[in-house]
């Protein structure tokens, strides 16, 4: 029990250093009974982009190979 604390610990007290930071953008919204930090990682529309890529292609290669008119070879 003792090292999963100091585990949790240790995790907490590493700063950005330890991870490569991405941007983000940070929004603070407070009020008398709330504190609500909210972080939007920039990078996420392209990744996005980039795992979505390969997929759309394909899609649109089908697309195109289906509404092609057939070919008649008389």
């Amino acid at each position: 029990m003792n090292q999963r604390k100091d585990t949790y610990r240790a995790a907490l007290k590493r700063g950005p250093d330890a991870v490569v930071p991405r941007p983000v953008k940070v929004t603070h919204l407070h009020t008398r009974y709330v504190r609500l930090t909210i972080e939007l990682d920039t990078g996420l529309p392209r990744d996005l982009v980039q795992w979505a890529r390969s997929p759309v292609s394909a899609m649109v290669r089908a697309g195109a190979a289906a509404l092609r008119p057939p070919t008649s070879a008389s």
